[in-house]
């Protein structure tokens, strides 16, 4: 069910399973929408969760209205979604750009998390690019087209089985006036505010990698060193690219509910 909520002068959009199970909140990466999780939402609806998918601002049924596109802006988005709907302790998963809006909402607000699942996450600064990526960076960030073929990309064993739909949709979506340019905001958002709270994160934590994830030269040397920041354990999904929630959604919600079952995050 297409819902919305309003935050700091603008709307968010969001869905909501309605199951009575324990809350499961899902924030998407930037430059996609909350369809990236449509594959794997019903395995843990199945699982017995209450799965709520929201679209970051910006992106999919959500305002274009904030001057700040920030992580952090986006953390006390997804503080503020779970104080309307008055449910939780929630688990928290992230993906992508919003890894390091985990790292801030689990610091901000701890009471509001049971767990947290830092999804192919970039939750620091991470070193500055060469001058030729620096360009592509700014290519793919101006041009819808050249911004498609780079998401495209990010499927590195199978495309998922939505894949053209979802495509055809997030194009669309990207073509409406504003989204490109709040893409472009994400692109210079300071994660630094975000990493700067790290040590403060007690929440029971889970960094999943795709084994072949091209944003990162190491995957799994990226994993690890999150993880040991945040006291997180890692699990590498082997083959997988940026999205494992969408190219492995069976795997990636096997492991995501083997580490919810563990003793240290149950309910």
């Amino acid at each position: 069910m297409e819902l919305s909520f309003a935050v700091e002068g603008g709307r968010i959009g969001y869905d909501d399973s309605g199951n009575d199970g324990p809350l499961l909140l899902c924030l998407p990466g930037m430059g996609v929408t909350r369809m990236t999780y449509e594959l794997i939402r019903p395995l843990f609806v199945d699982a017995g969760h209450r799965v709520v998918t929201m679209d970051l601002r910006g992106a999919g049924s959500s305002d274009v209205v904030w001057s700040d596109y920030s992580p952090e802006a986006i953390a006390r988005d997804a503080v503020a979604l779970l104080r309307h709907l008055d449910a939780g302790p929630a688990v928290l998963l992230t993906n992508s750009y919003t890894g390091a809006s985990a790292v801030w909402a689990a610091a901000e607000a701890p009471s509001l998390f049971r767990a947290i699942v830092l999804c192919a996450p970039f939750a620091r600064v991470m070193p500055a690019p060469n001058p030729v990526m620096r360009l592509a960076i700014a290519a793919v960030g101006r041009f819808r087209p050249l911004w498609m073929l780079y998401w495209s990309s990010l499927f590195k064993t199978r495309k998922p089985a939505n894949h053209k739909a979802e495509r055809a949709a997030l194009a669309a979506n990207l073509a409406e006036p504003g989204r490109m340019a709040a893409l472009r905001a994400m692109f210079a958002a300071d994660v630094s505010v975000c990493e700067a709270r790290m040590d403060e994160v007690r929440t029971p934590a889970l960094v999943l990698m795709g084994t072949k994830d091209p944003d990162f030269p190491d995957p799994a040397a990226e994993a690890a060193l999150v993880a040991s920041r945040i006291g997180a354990t890692v699990t590498m999904i082997d083959g997988a690219g940026h999205y494992p929630h969408s190219e492995f959604p069976a795997e990636t919600a096997s492991a995501v509910l083997a580490f919810l079952n563990q003793p240290a995050t149950r309910a």
